[in-house]
C-alpha cells in the first residue's frame, strides 16, 4: 500500500512558506492505519521494546497504538506545563518557533528499552529534545519510528549522532 496516497499537503499552514503534511487522511482510512501501524510494529518487534514513548499531540495516536501491538507500555512526551507530576524539560527549536517539552520524571525505570515514535520527523528538534530526556531518565532508546520523514530538512543528520536507529515509513526528499 502506498501511505503517502494518504497523505494531504496543507500549504500556508502554520504559517506561510511551510506546507503541511497532513497525515488526518490516513488515520481515516482503516486499512491504512493498520498497515501504518503494522509497519511500525513489524520492524520494531522483536528488539525488546517495553516503552513506547510518544510526542504530543500527533505522536499519541501512533505510539499508543504501536504500544499496545507491541504488548508494551505507552508514555507520553508533553509540551510545557500539561503533566501533573515532577517532570524534566528540554528546549528545542521549530520549523516555525521554540517549544518545550516534558516527561514524568518517574516515566521509565534506568535501563528501559524505549522505542520513541513521532508523527513527523522534520529538522529534528523535537526528538533531539526527546531524546535527551529519555538520556536524563537513563532509558535505553532501541530506535525512533516516524511516519512521514520531511529529508530536505535534514532530521535525520541530526539525529544520527545520538546512536539510536532512525525508521520511517514515508520520505519525502
Amino acid at each position: 500500500m502506498d501511505l503517502k496516497t494518504f497523505i494531504r499537503d496543507v500549504p500556508g499552514y502554520p504559517k506561510p512558506g511551510i506546507v503541511f503534511k497532513d497525515i488526518t487522511p490516513l488515520w481515516k482510512d482503516p486499512r491504512a492505519f493498520r498497515f501504518m501501524v503494522d509497519g511500525l510494529v513489524d520492524h520494531f518487534k522483536g528488539k525488546g521494546i517495553q516503552v513506547v514513548a510518544s510526542i504530543e499531540s500527533r505522536g499519541f495516536i501512533v505510539g499508543s497504538a504501536v504500544a499496545f501491538a507491541l504488548g508494551a507500555g505507552f508514555v507520553p512526551i508533553r509540551k510545557a506545563g500539561k503533566l501533573p507530576w515532577n517532570t524534566v524539560k528540554a528546549s528545542y527549536s521549530l520549523e516555525y518557533g521554540e517549544a518545550t517539552s516534558e516527561v514524568h520524571t518517574d516515566a521509565f525505570q534506568p535501563g528501559a528499552r524505549v522505542l520513541l515514535l513521532d508523527d513527523l520527523l522534520a529538522t529534528g528538534g523535537t526528538a533531539e529534545a526527546a531524546m535527551k530526556l529519555l538520556a536524563e531518565l537513563k532509558a535505553e532508546v532501541a530506535g525512533m519510528g516516524f511516519i512521514v520523514e520531511l529529508g530536505f530538512l535534514k532530521g535525520r543528520e541530526k539525529l544520527a549522532p545520538l546512536g539510536a536507529e532512525i525508521f520511517s515509513l514515508i520520505r519525502y526528499e
